[in-house]
């Protein structure tokens, strides 16, 4: 068989199942799918700040022109991550150019021949990718799920006694929006002398002090082996950080293959990183107005009549959910949705499993209690 037959066969595959991707052009209306939940990226008046700091740099480069360990470093790289260690009240701070290398870099490096993984059963595919790339053993848990993960913790006591054990969370999930069991985890894993692993992608800029995450919020930010926060999303830029102990630091710039043979990131996003945390900072109304946003959604969304097999999903996250199971109706859905200028997208199988399909309903600090009306008023339409 051809490597282009093959090809098509897999894509025609997927056209039948309902679930072709395809790269679509920009849409308007109500935005109810970015990640952008403090309307950072779209701030005027922090693009103002990012170009007026960008433009005092003494010697600004619109590339990095290599790695860090090559040409790529630079004074300003390294400040920001001395002030991204203070953010997230750790003792080193290191930049990766996305969450999801730096999710791979950091799993794939850390997990060794003789090792465990342990993760729960929906982190994100790039904790998936960091564990396919690593020599280490891996096993899923059950979602929060904290008998099946002791389970697993005790059995580790005897296949794995000569190695160490990782376990994999996420603070906010992606898909369902809801918190991981964190002051708990914390527990077992001291119990039973795991090291625990989190990726804060959808906390950062959401929760804690300016910003710093769900483990910070909730005191938890030292029982943590390594913490790692993204910036493409509530912070509005680009790029991503792991923060732990100096020697953990150390460890990733030597044996982080991600890292060593990258390109650094631009100055522009290093600066528009920086000034982003600051602007957080001196402008807590927009954490305010997110809260209240999503307060009404949780009002409007609780009087809606779903129909059997339909599940709403709400949390104090700005991610919700609407589990709308079959592909071909949660895109029916969300095309009733786009129609009437709210855009919110459907995940469909394989994303996530056949028969949990369902609309990602993102809020943002800037959606106006209108938007948030119609969004709700044209659910109920849909299934009345």
């Amino acid at each position: 068989m051809s490597i282009q037959k093959r090809i098509q066969e897999q894509l025609n595959k997927r056209e039948q199942q309902g679930n072709l991707r395809r790269l679509k052009p920009e849409r308007e209306g109500a935005d109810f799918f970015s990640n952008d939940y403090l309307g950072l990226a779209q701030s005027p008046a922090l693009a103002r700040v990012v170009a007026e700091r960008y433009s005092a740099l003494e010697k600004p480069r619109m590339g990095a022109t290599g790695s860090r360990l090559l040409s790529g470093n630079s004074a300003l790289a390294m400040r920001l991550e001395q002030k991204l260690a203070r953010v997230f009240e750790a003792e080193a701070a290191l930049l990766f150019n996305s969450g999801y290398v730096a999710n791979m870099a950091l799993i794939a490096s850390l997990a060794q021949k003789g090792d465990l993984i342990l993760y729960d059963e929906l982190v994100h595919a790039s904790l998936r990718e960091g564990y396919r790339l690593s020599f280490a053993d891996r096993k899923a848990f059950l979602h929060n799920n904290l008998s099946d993960l002791e389970q697993k913790l005790q059995s580790a006591r005897q296949t794995h006694a000569a190695g160490c054990v990782f376990v994999i969370t996420e603070s906010v999930y992606s898909m369902d929006g809801d918190n991981a069991v964190l002051a708990d985890m914390v527990d077992l894993c001291n119990r039973y002398g795991a090291y625990l692993l989190i990726d804060e992608a959808h906390s950062t800029g959401i929760f804690g002090q300016n910003g710093n995450g769900l483990a910070c919020e909730l005191g938890l930010q030292q029982h943590f082996l390594a913490r790692v926060y993204t910036f493409g999303k509530a912070i509005g830029a680009h790029g991503a950080c792991i923060v732990g102990k100096q020697w953990l630091i150390d460890y990733l710039v030597n044996f982080g293959r991600p890292f060593i043979y990258s390109t650094a990131m631009p100055d522009h996003t290093l600066v528009s990183i920086d000034a982003a945390f600051d602007y957080i900072g001196q402008h807590p109304e927009l954490n305010m107005q997110l809260r209240q946003v999503i307060a009404l959604y949780h009002e409007l969304a609780a009087e809606l009549r779903l129909p059997e097999g339909v599940q709403l999903i709400c949390n104090q996250s700005p991610i919700q959910a609407l589990v709308v199971p079959g592909n071909d109706r949660c895109k029916a859905l969300a095309d009733s949705l786009m129609q009437q200028k709210c855009l919110a997208l459907p995940i469909l199988a394989p994303t996530v499993p056949a028969g949990a399909e369902r609309l990602r309903i993102c809020l943002h600090a800037f959606n106006t209690a209108e938007e948030i009306n119609r969004l709700v008023a044209q659910i109920a339409r849909f299934f009345a």
